[in-house]
């Protein structure tokens, strides 16, 4: 009851804040708000705190604050010892999908109206903005334009708030530790697209804003005059001019033909982000900062604790090169590190490359294995086949073992909990690599049957499709999950279509175990300090670093305000002939970069207090050494799977062409084993999309064998890579 209690505080005060940040961004654009909010800047410049620290707290500490209860929340949540609940969630309705398309894929009705609230706060916005502006608009003595080109410069300076409305959204998608998306089941893996979403809006508004803005300078002859002006107070117009041009560079190697082909180009121009966020911040001024400044904190914060956590390096302790190009990774984790299944991890290879990371789906269970944890990677990539061609090499030289590889790892990042857990039938998809994600949830699914806690799905179907029998070996480690052993309060099906060939007469268990034995096993050098995987810092500390961080934040921006900036007293004690309501107020006498400094030092200031507490932190973490898993202890599990040769032969394999999913989602149907059923599935975009159509139709008109329940299937696209 006390937990439950603690969890109802921390919805309702996230609530609470999410409502309140969302007020303000409605309420700015409006004459009530810029005459209370001019009122509570003027009366906080006389206290400790001043116009900026009242900024922060305002525009900039909602998100951090959202972030760091969230953290709380769901680290109270994921200790929350439930048995699954049969009767669905209402909100589980919402996030089936609704649109399905080639071009936006696969959105939900939540998502759908995310969109569509987001799309009128912009025109909301920008309506209120260009009224008044109109209302208001004046002939402009130093450009001398004409009434079209006025107006149609406001039009394009009003594009610029829609921009900072999008960048004040960005980065907060792809946050990993400090994850705000986690808060409502969004994982890191599916929110990249609303980052690029948001960013390829904010750079057509971006674009608007400056092309049209140098477009009426150039017209007007002034485009010279005006970008070389460097002015003491206010826009910064040559800032702003870098910052576009920076963020389109970014823009275009982002696009799918560059980002596919050439990963290390967008990879090494993405990092730009940091140059155009201090000429935005120069040419928009400290306020207008303040409002995006949120992602901004949280992201700076979130980057360093990731760089922390990946060092040092650990090495693979073994790996299983697959016939298909497929090499699976077993690698040293703390008995103490414990994840979900689907869960990712980034790994960078410094001996392929310094800067790469590459995000892998992990196949093994936390609740099985304690010390060590794998990953499959398919090889058909640049990076990967340098890998695979690495430890091909290696392995041709007859060597008893290879020299340790040193890898760098970032995560596990997952879910905060074990959704498939709640369904009465489970109904897997998977093509290709895209298998792995399952590899981990039927592991888990075979270690969470001793509990008393889970009440697990009772069937389990996965339809596996691949290009070519060597393919099926991957499956190698659910060899003995296949068998359907009495025991098991679960029975799983396998369904395998192979489409590139065609053949007759074997069976799953033979292809199984003949794939199985073209396996090639290597053990790497172990000598020396290996350091175990530990992961990311518990989610109490994530919350109480981001505190922290804030804090030390404010107090320096204080600071450096009183030192560098005067205070009002003093500039009217100065000039007291000059009383005059239009008369500048000191902050304004004083050239605007020296705001935008004293934010980017107290920024910097803050990172580094919260980066030296997190070392610290790391390294009591790694005083004490873990033992590894021995070489012996790895050669009895691999014989174990080697002798599973025993014939399965209720398991399906097709040959020559790919499955008819309609057939085989009604024939699933027609088997007794409840309503409530999830249909997860991992592959291709074609397959997703098909796959949610399905869910779409199946969910309207069949019903369950012998049951009047209407089926209900809950639609899940899981995603193996980034």
């Amino acid at each position: 009851m006390g937990k439950a209690s603690i969890l109802l505080v921390l919805k309702v005060s996230m609530i609470s804040i999410c409502t309140g940040w969302i007020t303000l961004w409605l309420l700015k654009p409006t004459n009530f708000w810029t005459k209370k909010w001019k009122a509570a800047e003027a009366s906080a410049k006389d206290t400790v705190f001043g116009y900026s620290g009242l900024d922060f707290a305002v525009y900039t500490f909602p998100v951090i604050a959202l972030a760091m209860i969230g953290l709380v929340y769901l680290n109270f949540q994921r200790w929350e010892q439930k048995s699954r609940q049969i009767i669905r969630s209402p909100v589980a309705v919402f996030s089936n999908p609704v649109v399905i398309s080639h071009v936006i894929g696969i959105l939900s009705s939540l998502e759908i109206l995310a969109v569509f609230f987001f799309i009128l706060f912009l025109a909301w916005t920008f309506y209120a903005r260009i009224s008044q502006d109109f209302k208001k608009l004046k002939p402009d003595e130093s450009l001398k334009l004409e009434l079209w080109q006025l107006k149609y410069l406001r039009v394009a300076t009003r594009f610029g708030l829609l921009a900072e409305a999008c960048l004040a959204l960005l980065l907060l998608p792809i946050l990993r530790g400090l994850a705000v998306f986690r808060i409502v089941g969004i994982q890191f893996e599916a929110s990249v697209r609303y980052h690029i979403w948001l960013g390829t809006a904010m750079i057509f508004f971006a674009t608007f804003h400056g092309g049209s803005t140098l477009l009426i300078w150039g017209v007007s002859h002034h485009l010279q005059d005006e970008i070389t002006k460097w002015q003491r107070t206010g826009r910064i117009y040559l800032a702003g001019l870098i910052a576009l041009v920076t963020v389109l560079v970014m823009g275009i190697t982002s696009l799918p033909q560059i980002r596919r082909k050439k990963f290390e180009v967008f990879y090494y121009m993405h990092h730009l982000y940091i140059i155009f966020l201090v000429f935005f911040l120069l040419h928009a001024g400290d306020r207008h900062f303040y409002m995006i400044f949120g992602g901004i904190f949280l992201f700076g914060i979130d980057k360093l604790l990731r760089i922390i956590q990946s060092r040092p390096e650990t090495c693979i302790l073994s790996a299983r090169l697959y016939p298909c190009k497929a090499v699976e990774l077993f690698l040293p984790k703390s008995p103490g590190l414990k994840y979900n299944p689907t869960s990712i991890l980034f790994m960078k290879i410094n001996s392929i490359s310094k800067l790469q990371w590459h995000s892998f789906s992990i196949t093994s269970s936390s609740s099985v294995d304690n010390h060590t944890m794998s990953v499959i990677i398919k090889c058909d990539g640049g990076w990967t086949s340098c890998l695979y061609d690495m430890i091909r090499a290696q392995l041709e030289t007859d060597a008893d073992k290879m020299k340790c590889i040193p890898v760098a790892i970032e995560g596990p990042y997952g879910p905060s909990s074990m959704t498939f857990l709640r369904y009465d039938s489970l109904l897997m998809v998977a093509g290709g690599i895209g298998i792995t994600p399952f590899l981990s949830i039927l592991h888990e699914l075979s270690s969470a049957q001793s509990s008393s806690r889970y009440r697990l799905p009772s069937r389990i179907e996965l339809i596996y499709i691949v290009k070519k029998p060597q393919d099926i070996g991957l499956l190698n480690s659910i060899s003995s999950l296949l068998q359907n052993h009495p025991s098991q309060k679960w029975h799983l099906k396998l369904k395998v279509f192979v489409t590139q060939e065609k053949q007759t007469g074997a069976t799953v268990g033979e292809i199984l175990h003949y794939e199985t034995s073209q396996v090639q096993t290597v053990h790497f050098d172990t000598k020396g300090p290996i350091y175990a995987i530990h992961g990311p810092e518990s989610m109490l500390w994530f919350a109480a670093l981001a505190g922290i961080a804030s804090i030390v934040f404010l107090v320096f921006l204080i600071c450096f305000n009183r030192v560098f900036v005067p205070s009002e007293k003093k500039g009217l004690h100065s000039s007291k002939l000059a009383v005059s309501s239009k008369e500048k107020s000191p902050k304004e006498k004083n050239p605007s970069w020296i705001a935008d400094i004293i934010i980017l030092s107290s920024f910097i200031i803050s990172l580094a207090c919260s980066s030296l507490l997190a070392i610290i932190l790391r390294w009591r973490r790694l005083r004490k050494e873990i033992p590894l898993v021995s070489q012996k202890e790895e050669k009895v599990k691999e014989l174990s799977l080697m002798e599973t040769k025993s014939a399965i032969e209720e398991h399906e394999v097709h040959f020559g062409g790919r499955p008819d999913l309609e057939d085989v989602f009604s024939k699933f149907l027609n088997e007794p084993g409840g309503s409530n059923i999830g249909v997860l599935v991992c592959g291709p975009e074609t397959m997703k999309e098909r796959v949610a159509s399905l869910c779409q139709q199946k969910s309207k008109c069949c019903k369950i064998a012998d049951q009047n329940k209407k089926a209900y299937l809950s639609f899940h696209a899981l995603n193996f890579t980034l």
